[in-house]
């Protein structure tokens, strides 16, 4: 396996690959390798030649700042410490080839870059809670996906609005891109699995599979009852999830899964969407629901 913080080696060894008829894959992280992510590169390993994995060591790269002080090509060995050495075994155990660790310039993306693609999920979800969150997603990730090239970049359903916001970039910007998602991992009790989880205190963590349940019991409600009325779908899981007395309730929505817009009358496929606080950690979590037809 080769690692490297230097984007111009990078470049020249998936350019080399693609000429020999290769094809290559793209997982992005920000370190803190769970055993989603090593699921996502085992997928990706298993469909792709090159699989590669791109490692960002703080919020900072991914806002499209500069966390060079954590990250040096010319430094790398003595970079590989600690979290980030284990990160790079794991990443390798679930059949990287290639791991990148970028500094935040390395992937800082023109700031105009995916406007288009997610002004529409500003006022939604994750971008309502936080401003600018979806333009510095895009920013960061058409950074990346510049520099990578023609790839299949994978990404977790567990962040549908990111996978979602993604999957409009490329397209809004022509990118030579294949967006593949991967399902979301969980733990036996539902929790799906997050860096954040690792944050949770014990009470904490027994209450958080909260958002699964609330999300299972707005699926019944769609799936099994045939619920049309997305309030009524959204009171059923919001009941369920403010029923654990630990949790602070941010949302529960039933969304078009193309647009994300709320929606009024089930129709179809939708997605489920949740997310709370415990503590000091906020959580995210969805569910499809309903089918491809009445």
């Amino acid at each position: 396996m080769i690692v490297t913080a230097d984007p111009g080696e990078l470049r020249a060894l998936l350019q080399d690959a693609r000429r020999r008829g290769k094809t290559v894959g793209l997982h992005a992280a920000m370190g803190a390798l769970h055993g989603a992510h090593t699921a996502n590169i085992a997928k990706m390993a298993a469909e792709c030649d090159v699989a590669t994995v791109a490692i960002t060591r703080s919020s900072e790269a991914v806002q499209g700042g500069t966390c060079g002080r954590l990250l040096h090509a010319g430094n790398l060995e003595s970079d590989l410490e600690g979290d980030l050495k284990g990160d790079v075994a794991r990443a390798k155990e679930a059949g990287a080839g290639i791991v990148f660790v970028p500094n935040g310039k390395a992937v800082k993306g023109d700031g105009r870059l995916g406007g288009g693609a997610v002004r529409h999920l500003g006022g939604y979800f994750e971008g309502g809670s936080r401003p600018g969150h979806f333009d510095a997603l895009a920013s960061a990730v058409a950074g990346l996906l510049g520099l990578v090239g023609p790839c299949y970049a994978y990404f977790g359903e567990k962040d549908y609005p990111r996978l979602l916001a993604v999957r409009r970039l490329v397209r809004e910007q022509s990118l030579p891109v294949v967006v593949v998602a991967c399902p979301t991992v969980r733990e036996t009790d539902g929790l799906a699995l997050s860096r954040r989880n690792a944050y949770l205190h014990p009470p904490e963590r027994a209450a958080a599979p909260a958002l699964y349940w609330a999300l299972l019991a707005g699926k019944r409600a769609v799936d099994e009852r045939g619920e049309r009325d997305a309030k009524a779908v959204s009171a059923k899981m919001r009941s369920a999830a403010e029923s654990q007395p630990l949790l602070d309730l941010d949302y529960a929505r039933v969304a078009d899964p193309l647009t994300m817009e709320p929606l009024g009358t089930i129709s179809g496929e939708v997605r489920l969407l949740i997310a709370g606080r415990l503590g000091r950690v906020h959580l995210v979590d969805n569910l499809a629901a309903g089918t491809t037809e009445d």
